[in-house]
């Protein structure tokens, strides 16, 4: 069974530096920076293997001495980066170069860090370990018996955490996109909910953010570096409100108590991140509190890493 702070570690996997000084220093100085051209500030790390294999072209400056990747379009424009970043992922991807492109999803994720507008193939985003963005929601109810959470189960055939539990709505923010507009459009998609009900009802509380390192469950190559952010949302409704799955994403949905996501969680059933969501959940509501929680501070903290890249 895993504890809270097992849920914790299980996410926000990448080294704290005061916690383990010589994994983090060995993580880091092995890994290779990845710059934008008209930026001083990292925005993402890539592995040592990731840059071995990598079809760079002329068009990228890859600096081995200095560990440093930056794109290098021959014309000088900013949105040229996006050019570069793009073919080179094509490349990699025609050539099956990486496990982790066969889930191309034709979604653009932003990096943040520029004063264009630079984006990355969703499936290449690990690859170069930039910050990615989601939206999260919480569908509860207060019923007789006690306050109740809609559950969905992810389809088994999905490429990324197949078969494990997940937020009542969830799903990654495109470029151009608001966070909002997007909890909508999941919204109706994953769990058949009405927009005005999400419009009127869902309330923003906050982030989750975290340093993940991913492995075999994610899809692709194991080790990947992946910090993420989450747009976390509440939406209170009625007893006779019952999320359907839309698409072809999600299984079924279960109405359990507290106590039942809380074995789930211990049995390691929920999606990693989906975990500290629901952590994150039940701080807000005074469910896991300093009294009923050794680890209370660590987890709080952890729920809200700050990142060392640009965000949004």
């Amino acid at each position: 069974m895993k504890s809270n702070l097992d849920l914790v570690k299980e996410s926000d996997g990448f080294p704290y530096q005061e916690d383990d000084p010589e994994r983090y220093t060995r993580l880091v100085s092995s890994s290779y920076t990845f710059h934008l051209q008209d930026s001083t500030s990292t925005v993402g790390y890539l592995l040592p293997w990731v840059v071995e294999k990598m079809p760079w072209s002329s068009a990228w400056r890859v600096e081995h001495k200095q560990k440093r990747i930056t794109p290098h379009p021959r014309s000088y424009s900013l949105d040229e980066q996006n050019t570069v970043i793009a073919e080179t992922l094509k490349e990699a991807r025609a050539h099956g170069v990486f496990e982790v492109l066969k889930g191309w999803r034709n979604e653009l994720y932003p990096i943040y860090g520029s004063a264009a507008q630079i984006s990355i193939e969703r499936a290449g985003s690990a690859l170069f370990g930039i910050v990615t963005y989601g939206v999260h929601m919480t569908v509860y109810v207060k019923s007789t018996e006690g306050l109740k959470l809609w559950v969905p189960r992810r389809a088994k055939n999905k490429q990324t955490y197949g078969g494990m539990l997940d937020n009542t709505v969830a799903g990654g923010i495109s470029t151009g996109e608001k966070p909002f507009e997007c909890l909508v459009r999941e919204a109706a998609e994953e769990a058949s909910l009405p927009e005005d009900l999400v419009r009127k009802g869902a309330r923003a509380c906050g982030i989750v953010s975290y340093f993940h390192i991913r492995d075999e469950r994610a899809g692709g190559e194991a080790g990947l570096l992946q910090p993420e952010c989450q747009y976390v949302y509440d939406l209170e409704v009625e007893e006779g409100v019952v999320p359907r799955p839309g698409d072809n994403e999600v299984e079924d949905f279960y109405l359990w108590s507290v106590e039942e996501v809380q074995k789930a969680l211990a049995e390691g059933q929920f999606k990693p991140n989906c975990a500290l969501v629901l952590l994150d959940f039940l701080v807000r509501h005074g469910l896991l509190t300093a009294e009923n929680e050794t680890h209370y501070i660590e987890i709080v903290a952890r729920l809200h890493r700050k990142l060392p890249f640009p965000t949004a």
